[in-house]
């Protein structure tokens, strides 16, 4: 086995949940932010991963995504309306529309994105190890 296939997958791996961690963060941040309107409010976002077949995954060698291919995808989630009278965008009825950025589960994604991020960390030093002891092996024969 190539050790350049282990790190590199790894490394998709670290890549997929520091986009994910960027994405959450992102909610997190935007998640108080009022629109003028429903329509211009904040949509949250989700990052989507999907594996990449052994083909595809041969032709994309020159990419930087082997073995996982992530996309943002804003969310199609109804604004929270929070009644302000007296908030510069709230509308006849003052209200004033919110992002649909739910607290909680921003919070296991973002949980969830650590965790896996530091699987592959473990997984990526585990190879590493194997790796110099194949080396040492190699060396004293």
């Amino acid at each position: 086995m190539d050790y350049r296939a282990a790190f590199q997958i790894s490394a998709a791996g670290m890549a997929a949940e520091k986009l994910r961690l960027d994405v959450t963060a992102l909610n997190l941040a935007n998640m108080h932010v009022a629109g003028s309107s429903a329509e211009q409010v904040y949509r949250p976002q989700r990052v989507i991963t999907q594996t990449v077949s052994f083909s595809q995954q041969f032709g994309r060698l020159a990419g930087n995504a082997a073995g996982v291919q992530t996309t943002v995808v804003p969310q199609n989630v109804a604004p929270r309306m929070v009644y302000e009278p007296g908030h510069p965008y709230a509308n006849a009825k003052g209200m004033v529309a919110y992002p649909g950025v739910d607290n909680v589960t921003e919070m296991v994604t973002l949980n969830t994105a650590l965790r896996a991020y530091e699987a592959n960390v473990t997984a990526m030093n585990a190879a590493r190890t194997m790796a110099a002891r194949a080396l040492e092996i190699g060396g004293q024969q």
